[in-house]
């Protein structure tokens, strides 16, 4: 794999979108006759050959239940899944793997530790804290619980450039305030949120936080050391891997404490009709016959991605992001919804009064994917008064000439529509 390449014989490497396309089967095809160019990243990352090989390579050679087994095929898939947790603690630089949990992706984490921690933790009248840029994934675990307990649920408020009102925080972390959960970065609007500085303050009020990683993770540097939040949930179809895996990654004190999410096998040592006595972490929270290629995928997208390097990621996302932005404002009648001075790789727009749906339906003639409607950030559309908004994201594959196309594309409906 040669996805980097040495700029002007220095130490520093820059990502280069056109060898590691050459990774990733999907762009071999054609749209409508077109070049396909695919700026939905924020949904679904495409996967690269070594993830798909990986996986076939566990079908054909290893695909058997995991733990428990004596026979061969069994030894080998526990053995590859085991490893898999390991690059998954590695890679966020957790303490242990028992403070890796495999779910089907971050609407599940995040659910697991409302249904389990919130709900111990929680009474009438305490609150729980999300901010005004949450993915409903992030917001109706949290309304559920409430219902069920009497509990609160408060907001942190947005300003129009789409960031977090941070002098609302004091008076929002009260002594009934039991956990802060709030995104690392908005799926909708890009913005990236100061989670170190929302931890810390948290923190000093002695309330834990949950971090929704689902579009920090494949983007940027993670350490959930460094960050000490408590919980961390990312997905691994947003990541270069497979569909329905996923990680929750907690301390492991408190995981300790925290009942099972499910009953079922292999989350138990010992069954009785009288009693049962759950299994040691992680096990304890993953009940039934795990998602065994799903996490083997998983943890070849990490590699991947690891051996172009996280911070080579970040910088040439930003660089990307900061040009599309620049082109985006040259044309006449487009909006950009959502102007943080931290961004991540997503940009949400409008163009004059055409409806995003047209927008993405145009585009898609043009060979170019890009994600319309509310992005599952209802209230965040509510804040901006809009139904929905186009939105492109961008991954390692995207290139300078990608957002060209997309400029085109954009003045070819404003002909359409004029």
């Amino acid at each position: 794999m040669q996805q980097l390449e040495n700029r002007d014989n220095e130490s520093e490497y820059s990502l280069t979108p056109h060898v590691i396309r050459n990774d990733f089967p999907v762009f071999r095809q054609r749209i409508h006759g077109k070049p396909f160019i695919y700026l939905d990243n924020a949904a679904s990352t495409q996967n690269p050959t070594s993830v798909i090989e990986r996986v076939k390579k566990y079908y054909e050679e290893e695909h058997s239940n995991v733990h428990r087994g004596v026979h061969t095929l069994s030894q080998r898939a526990t053995e590859s899944f085991e490893k898999s947790r390991e690059v998954v603690r590695s890679f966020l630089n957790a303490k242990s793997t028992k403070e890796i949990i495999f779910v089907r992706g971050t609407t599940e984490a995040i659910n697991l530790v409302a249904k389990t921690y919130g709900k111990q933790i929680l009474s009438a009248g305490d609150e729980i804290l999300i901010s005004g840029l949450e993915h409903h994934s992030n917001i109706v675990p949290w309304q559920i619980l409430c219902n069920e307990t009497g509990a609160r649920l408060k907001v942190i408020p947005i300003n129009k450039k789409g960031e977090l009102i941070l002098d609302e925080l004091p008076k929002l972390l009260t002594n009934r305030t039991r956990l802060l959960a709030v995104v690392h970065i908005s799926n909708a609007l890009g913005t990236i949120n100061p989670i170190e500085y929302l931890i810390k303050e948290a923190h000093k009020k002695g309330i834990p936080v949950l971090v929704d990683g689902a579009q920090s993770a494949p983007h940027i540097p993670i350490d959930v050391q460094k960050l000490d939040c408590d919980f961390f949930a990312f997905s691994g179809h947003k990541l270069y891997g497979p569909t329905g895996i996923g990680i929750l990654y907690a301390k492991e004190h408190l995981l300790e404490s925290m009942p099972p999410f499910q009953g079922g096998g292999d989350m138990i040592k010992s069954v009785t009709f009288e009693k049962t006595i759950y299994n040691d972490l992680p096990f304890k929270f993953e009940a039934g016959t795990p998602n065994v290629s799903g996490a083997i995928g998983l943890a070849e997208a990490i590699n991947y991605i690891t051996r172009i390097g996280m911070d080579t990621i970040a910088v040439f996302e930003k660089t990307l992001v900061h040009y599309a932005t620049k082109r985006l404002l040259e044309c006449n009648d487009v909006r950009i919804i959502g102007e943080s001075k931290e961004k991540g790789g997503v940009i949400s727009f409008l163009v004059g009064d055409v409806h995003p749906h047209d927008i993405g339906t145009i585009l898609d003639e043009e060979g170019i994917a890009v994600r319309t409607g509310h992005h599952c950030a209802q209230p965040v559309m509510q804040f901006f008064g809009i139904p929905a908004t186009a939105r492109v994201s961008f991954g390692i594959y995207n290139t300078k000439e990608d957002v060209d196309h997309l400029i085109e594309g954009l003045k070819k409906i404003k002909k359409v529509f004029n």
